[in-house]
């Protein structure tokens, strides 16, 4: 028996509502590291309102301090803590200090302020303690599984666990993609199992992904390719898949994913804990790191993570970004760099404001609010037109 035009139409209307939701775009949430144990900054209250007023929705806190998470409560702000190093061998050898560490610093403010994940150490495998003995790959996996059960002593259910791995120190290559994996023996001995618990705990993998480090050692990368800007020769092709990239950030986070896949988890989220690029150098002869090319990225990254188009090996591209950093990580007493931010970041000025809480760059934050507000109006507007619609031809 034919169908009626009013069935066929309500089909037709149904299949256009469910192709509406199915191509609407989310963008990759990003956000902003803020270390609040450099001294000589503003008091966490000022940092914490000036974030909202960027319209950051996530902050990470590098080395946190109790004052510094109880200024994020009673905001839309979620954070995300990096447990420092040095506190990994001791999470690893007895749940109780893991115990000690949530009493201080969740806790209190739980869940007046939001937490979504703590991060056991960042780039722990690359660190070096003062008791020789300690292996970085034997420390990481049981101090995470202890923070976790800690959690879950204290009935919180609602943060994951995970650790920040740096791309430059766990992978093979970054180019082409397809071809990436996992370093050995640092696969077989954490990564692999980590994964595991990733999976079964629905946490995420965090990794840090600076298309700078990767430029400065292949003179062969286009600067504009490592900076977002659109240009015809702006691409490399996968020779194994074929797939275009026309930036440098989708390539090193496809690589990342391709990695994964060998190792048997392709489908666990990917948040890019860090990603910035310094606005000076270590000495003249290093002229990529400035000002100028320091926002062309940072404007290029932002405009791509409000896009919704992910890579394309992972069409919802990455769970979350963090730009690093808030502050340039400078240390006046030691007339120089911080300890952690010369160890990892050469000595350079990554912040996007300065000390006294002024912009660096020229860059609306807020705008990806806007882009993703307007455009869920619009399918929503679409969608209650195409249901008023329907609605009259069942009634005819």
């Amino acid at each position: 028996m034919p169908l009626s035009f009013n069935t066929r139409m309500f089909h037709y209307l149904l299949t256009v509502h469910l192709l509406l939701l199915s191509t609407a775009v989310v963008a990759t949430e990003f956000g902003i590291t803020y270390n609040p144990s450099v001294p000589k900054l503003p008091p966490p209250d000022y940092v914490s309102s000036t974030i909202q007023s960027l319209h950051f929705p996530v902050v990470r806190l590098l080395d946190p301090t109790p004052i510094s998470i109880r200024a994020f409560a009673y905001t839309n702000i979620s954070l995300l803590l990096s447990v420092p190093n040095r506190l990994v061998p001791s999470f690893a050898a007895n749940r109780s200090a893991a115990s000690v560490w949530l009493y201080s610093h969740v806790l209190p403010y739980h869940p007046r302020t939001h937490f979504s994940l703590i991060s056991i150490g960042s780039d722990v495998i690359s660190s070096s303690y003062d008791d020789v003995t300690i292996d970085p790959s034997t420390i990481i996996l049981p101090a995470m599984r202890n923070l976790y059960l800690s959690l879950r002593d204290f009935g919180i259910r609602t943060i994951s666990v995970s650790t920040t791995f740096s791309f430059i120190n766990v992978m093979t290559t970054s180019f082409p993609p397809s071809s990436a994996e996992f370093q050995e023996p640092i696969n077989s001995l954490i990564i692999r199992p980590l994964l595991q618990f990733l999976d079964e705990t629905n946490s995420s993998f965090l990794i840090n992904i600076y298309p700078y480090n990767v430029y400065k050692v292949n003179s062969q990368i286009p600067i504009g390719y490592a900076l977002f800007q659109e240009n015809p020769y702006n691409f490399r092709d996968d020779i194994i898949t074929g797939v275009r990239y026309r930036n440098l950030f989708d390539m090193m986070v496809d690589a990342v994913i391709a990695a994964m896949a060998v190792s048997g988890h392709e489908n666990v989220p990917v948040i890019v804990t860090e990603t910035g690029w310094p606005s000076n150098g270590n000495n003249e002869a290093e002229t990529v790191a400035n000002r100028n090319y320091a926002e062309m990225y940072l404007k290029g990254l932002v405009m791509h993570l409000r896009s919704g188009m992910g890579t394309p090996l992972r069409k919802e591209g990455v769970a979350g970004a963090y730009i690093y950093q808030l502050f340039d990580d400078f240390d006046p007493k030691k007339n120089g760099y911080s300890n952690a931010s010369r160890s990892m970041h050469g000595g350079q000025n990554w912040g996007i404001m300065y000390n006294n809480m002024t912009m660096k760059y020229k860059i609306d934050f807020s705008h990806s609010e806007r882009v993703l507000r307007n455009h869920k109006e619009l399918v929503e507007m679409v969608l209650g037109l195409l249901l008023l619609v329907t609605g009259v031809l069942l009634l005819l």
